[in-house]
């Protein structure tokens, strides 16, 4: 399973993967209670392999910075929870990717992403992060 099959749904708690694709949209499942729903074209979803965090000299891809939360966590759940505090998020955030610009990465777009890396390691779907770079690397 990859970054790719793998989305945030505007509105909708967590992570999902794509199931199967249909006509108008596409039927996904959640990660964390493995319910199905059936996602319409019409939804605002952001598809994990596609996010990028921006950093003060340029965008770094959401695989990277869940690379490097796994090599700090040494390949754990994360030390915090998502619903620390800001002061909490930020300092965590900032031992992971130090040049991150703190002005147009919020506090909720870290609590997103400590989230979705816990459910990501909860789902073993970290390996995604390895294969996908080795993947890009051979084309």
């Amino acid at each position: 399973m990859s970054l790719e099959k793998i989305l945030s749904i505007s509105g909708k708690p967590g992570l999902y993967q794509i199931v199967t694709q249909t006509r108008t949209g596409a039927v996904v499942e959640s990660l964390i209670d493995k319910k199905r729903i059936t996602v319409g074209a019409h939804s605002n979803i952001s598809i994990l392999s596609e996010i990028a965090i921006y950093t003060l000299a340029e965008e770094v891809p959401l695989r990277d910075v869940l690379k490097k939360i796994k090599e700090k966590e040494g390949g754990n759940p994360t030390s915090i929870s998502h619903k620390d505090g800001k002061d909490v998020l930020e300092e965590f955030f900032f031992e992971v990717l130090p040049d991150y610009d703190e002005d147009r990465v919020y506090p909720s777009d870290i609590k997103k992403i400590v989230q979705w890396y816990n459910l990501l390691h909860k789902n073993d779907l970290l390996d995604a992060l390895e294969d996908a770079k080795d993947s890009s690397e051979e084309e």
